[in-house]
């Protein structure tokens, strides 16, 4: 069950400015990851369903951070069918995000109250996407579909549309002005973030250092827009 409502999301995500996501199948290194952005200021985090026994370490994650990173909200993406969506409100996602537009994960997540970012490419995917309830929608693969001139052009004639943008999205000061200049809502981050060190292996002070530093860039940027 969800500890967020899809209001709480929304702001929180508003707030946070960016939504780490990643994958591993060995919990541990999903526990440290998370840990990394948590001591970067995240308070968000996408673990994407990329996996068999996926489900399995998001539950096990979801009770870790309970207990361990109070304030951190946890949700699950790369979800494209209803049935995982019900498998991942039932282990305690606080939101779905999809790389597409489903009418029947939107109705899955209204009748529980969980907030749904649905990928869109076009305004008409958007707007059907806002009519079926969706706060929040993510474009995707955003540098492909237009990148942050895209956004600019969706919001000049609906300036409501809360946008985050997925895919392109880099912890550049350069990269992340331009997306927050188009006026996005939040933003997606995964390999750029969740840094390695030059033998591969995932550098967690580094993912702290790059999530501290892209939350403070978005901060500066919001206080002179």
């Amino acid at each position: 069950m969800a500890d967020y409502t899809r209001i709480e999301v929304a702001q929180i995500t508003k707030d946070t400015g960016i939504v780490p996501l990643f994958y591993h199948e060995d919990i541990n290194i999903v526990k440290q990851v998370i840990k990394a952005c948590y001591d970067g200021g995240a308070r968000v985090f996408e673990f994407t369903n990329r996996g068999d026994h996926a489900q399995d370490i998001f539950g096990e994650v979801a009770k870790w951070i309970q207990k361990e990173l109070p304030g951190m909200v946890l949700g699950v993406g790369s979800i494209v069918d209803p049935g995982t969506t019900s498998l991942f409100i039932q282990k305690g996602a606080n939101f779905i995000v999809s790389p597409i537009l489903n009418k029947e994960i939107a109705k899955v997540c209204n009748r529980r109250k969980v907030a749904w970012l649905p990928g869109c490419a076009t305004l008409t995917e958007i707007n059907y996407a806002e009519e079926l309830g969706a706060e929040i929608v993510k474009i995707f693969p955003a540098a492909q579909i237009g990148g942050a001139d895209f956004v600019k052009s969706i919001k000049a004639p609906c300036p409501w549309t809360s946008i985050m943008p997925s895919g392109g999205v880099t912890p550049e000061k350069e990269n992340l002005t331009d997306w927050f200049n188009a006026g996005v809502h939040c933003v997606g981050m995964g390999s750029k973030l969740i840094a390695k060190d030059k033998n591969g292996n995932l550098d967690y002070d580094k993912i702290t250092e790059l999530t501290k530093n892209s939350i403070n860039i978005v901060k500066d940027l919001r206080n002179h827009i």
